[in-house]
């Protein structure tokens, strides 16, 4: 029962994740067909990564309240559809409207499945299922560009949503025969409807405001939500069943320094891959198909190496780990500061192996450490928890680039004679990227020790 349940959660772990990386590689030609410029385009991946972070937590929460299973079949589904939809798009906008779509199944998925395998696997077992599960998802990352690349090179862009939306789809259907737990944690309990609302508002605020600096408006945006979040804390310190227990973060310094971690970790990581496909496609010329097989570097090894790290974890400390893996990661976006128009392949061929190796150490450890820091009534938020981190640390590292191309290019097309703009807002992005490391490294050493693991 428990490597089957495995599976599933790989399986769709892989789905998402492979669509994720694919998705950079097609870019390019999505541009071409819908005449997208350089902030639109950066949209695609950005709409996802907003709806994903902000309905993950309420959905975790329903996932307690009716069971975790019934939520992540549902959000297997609703990704399936809304990917295979994506591929139907008529122009950029509504291309942009199903990802968003995406991104709530993403979270319905995302919100349960860590909670799921957490409930599943014994803590002496626990590291090493998390770091299969982290390594199947970095062989998504991994395979991604290169099959993505293949795809879009020959049967079109189309053909990546299509396929991976028939192959979400089959998963769906044969999850339910299984997945045979449920896992309600809170039968009975109310959902708290207003704690979500004041949730959501103070994410999208966040993350929505931004995105779009140097904007006037953002400045607006990060305030409204700052203090959304200021009243959801307090807000729901007053519930008696609130919709995200924030009270597993006082007096828990494990979980909140890891949570932020995470945090910091994508913030600082996730806009790489969007970037280096720009650069290797537009401004060194390569096709999807070669772009891949360069950016696969990074992901293979990370592949590999969150698989050691998370049976690593049993014996050496994850915090020991993850902090190692931050600094290497911190090596990594430092070289990629100065990636020229004619840099050597080969150089940043060795730059993406540094950054696989500090994934691969950082992120099982580091989940390791969050699931085994709260009680087995808290694994459902827990979970909710790291996948809210990673996502809105995925859409604040989006939100730097756009940032930076809106700095310097604004939003139009990438042309030859904007590649000199574009490596400016390239350098800018990695020069942040590599200040929120250093801060990362900071916040991972600081943890306690003697976490279960």
């Amino acid at each position: 029962m428990k490597s089957k349940a495995l599976s599933i959660i790989c399986l769709a772990s892989f789905l998402v994740a492979f669509m994720g990386s694919a998705i950079n590689l097609a870019l390019p030609q999505i541009g071409a067909a819908f005449s997208m410029k350089a902030v639109s385009l950066s949209w695609i991946a950005t709409s996802y990564l907003i709806v994903s972070a902000i309905f993950q937590v309420p959905f975790a929460r329903l996932g307690d309240l009716i069971g975790r299973k019934k939520v992540f079949i549902s959000g297997i589904f609703v990704f399936g559809l809304s990917t295979f939809l994506c591929g139907m798009s008529s122009s950029g906008t509504t291309l942009i409207i199903f990802r968003a779509l995406s991104g709530l199944g993403a979270a319905m998925l995302f919100g349960t499945n860590m909670a799921i395998l957490t409930a599943i696997f014994p803590p002496e077992e626990r590291g090493k299922a998390i770091g299969i599960n982290t390594a199947i998802v970095y062989f998504a990352l991994a395979s991604g560009p290169f099959f993505g690349g293949m795809l879009t090179h020959y049967f079109g862009w189309q053909s990546l949503f299509y396929s991976m939306g028939v192959l979400g789809f089959i998963i769906a259907v044969y999850s339910p025969f299984i997945i045979k737990g449920e896992w309600i944690e809170s039968k009975g309990e109310r959902f708290d409807y207003m704690g979500t609302v004041i949730y959501a508002t103070g994410l999208f605020g966040l993350i929505f405001g931004f995105s779009e600096l140097p904007d006037p408006l953002s400045f607006i945006w990060i305030a409204v939500g700052i203090i959304a979040f200021v009243f959801f804390v307090l807000y729901e310190l007053k519930q008696k069943q609130p919709v995200f227990n924030v009270r597993i973060f006082s007096g828990n310094k494990v979980f909140g320094l890891s949570s932020l971690s995470a945090l910091l970790n994508y913030a600082c990581t996730a806009a790489i891959a969007f970037m280096l496909s720009l650069y290797l496609q537009y401004v060194r010329g390569f096709d999807a198909r070669h772009a891949g097989l360069i950016l696969i570097v990074q992901a293979a090894v990370q592949c590999v190496v969150s698989l050691y790290a998370g049976k690593l974890s049993g014996k050496i400390h994850p915090t020991i780990l993850a902090t190692t893996g931050m600094g290497i990661i911190l090596l990594g976006l430092c070289g990629l500061i100065f990636l020229s128009t004619s840099t050597p392949i080969v150089f940043l061929i060795i730059l993406l192996t540094l950054l696989g190796l500090g994934f691969g150490l950082f992120s099982s450890p580091n989940a390791t450490v969050i699931m085994g820091s709260v009680e087995k009534k808290y694994f459902g938020q827990a979970s909710a928890t790291m996948g809210t981190m990673r996502l809105t640390g995925q859409a604040f590292s989006m939100g730097i680039a756009m940032m930076a191309l809106s700095l310097h290019i604004g939003n139009q097309v990438i042309v030859p004679e904007l590649h000199a703009l574009f490596m400016k807002s390239l350098h800018i992005t990695f020069i942040i990227c590599a200040l929120l490391s250093s801060i990362g490294i900071y916040a991972s050493s600081f943890r306690t020790k003697g976490v279960e693991q």
